[in-house]
């Protein structure tokens, strides 16, 4: 029986990748090794898995818990670049030496291929979009040089070890389970139900590529299954401005419960304009994003709304 391993496994993606590996019905058995600052057991669907709390931090550990294993989806990050700017230690802790003992527990356990998740747009810096595996890195934030050195690391131990390993670089992801991130679908949802005005950084101008969390997840697994080694971006390929998207939102929402929308100071270190070219993707192993935003961001308030009433019940 082939056994995966999912660093961060409670978080926003591992939670909802988790689901989707058990609804493929392939009979993997699953391992989830997260140390609960952004997620909980609680988070994790009904099913039998091997959890193990403890960090990416502690090689001991990860040593440990790789045992056995065929395949290891690294997401345990310290993901958020505001923070990381505050904190630049911490963020190289988290996601320089945390990946570094992921590879080094991997290669040492015989694991058969590593998948982690990277970056686009903040290892890339202020560039003209799209933006491919092509570009020379430049990053703008500690966080994305945290993920750039964790690329390096994986490809000088696919090149030392002969590992497989696989850098998939996300875009922004939203979805449902996301009510720990920062990002801005789910930040803009929580004031809605906070009923706060929602915040922008900016004139709202700036632009991104939201990805649906599933079709990442499926992102994923097509990645695994195709055996592909290297670097990819994973994200829709269509550039969204935050004003479009706080229309979206406000479609789903409804006019009457929509906030009022405050602008403020851009903030030093977030890139203004960033999309990807997801050919390469495309090309190795079918990726194919197919919600459109707006049933996406539905799916979303859905999910948010749910736990609300959960919560009040």
């Amino acid at each position: 029986m082939t056994k995966i391993l999912i660093t961060g496994g409670c978080g926003f993606v591992g939670s909802n990748l988790i689901r989707q590996i058990v609804e493929r019905g392939r009979g993997e058995q699953i391992a989830v090794l997260d140390n609960e600052t952004m997620g909980s057991p609680r988070d994790l669907p009904s099913v039998d898995i091997e959890y193990h709390k403890g960090d990416i931090c502690d090689l001991a550990l990860i040593s440990r818990v790789a045992k056995g294993c065929d395949t290891i989806i690294h997401l345990a990050a310290n993901t958020r670049v505001i923070e990381s700017i505050q904190d630049p230690t911490l963020n190289f802790e988290v996601n320089v030496r945390g990946t570094f003992n992921v590879l080094l527990a991997a290669r040492d356990a015989g694991v058969r291929s590593v998948v982690m998740a990277s970056t686009g747009g903040a290892i890339l810096g202020d560039v003209e979009p799209p933006v491919h595996e092509g570009m020379v890195p430049q990053p703008a934030a500690p966080y994305g040089a945290s993920k750039l050195a964790g690329e390096g690391y994986a490809s000088a131990f696919a090149g030392s070890y002969g590992m497989q390993v696989t850098a998939l670089r996300f875009s922004n992801v939203y979805g449902p389970r996301s009510y720990r991130k920062g990002s801005a679908v789910a930040q803009f949802f929580k004031q809605v139900l906070d009923g706060k005005p929602i915040t922008v950084y900016g004139d709202g101008s700036q632009v991104r590529d939201l990805v649906y969390v599933i079709d990442l997840c499926k992102g994923i697994l097509q990645a695994i299954d195709a055996n592909v080694s290297g670097v990819f971006q994973l994200g829709t390929g269509k550039p969204t401005s935050i004003n479009e998207l706080l229309g979206e939102m406000k479609q789903v929402v409804g006019p009457q419960r929509w906030p009022a929308v405050n602008y403020e100071d851009w903030r030093a270190g977030e890139v203004r304009k960033t999309y990807c070219d997801i050919t390469r993707a495309r090309e190795a192993f079918g990726f194919a994003p197919a919600t459109p935003l707006v049933d996406g961001l539905q799916a979303t308030w859905s999910w948010f709304l749910s736990q609300t009433s959960a919560s009040g019940s």
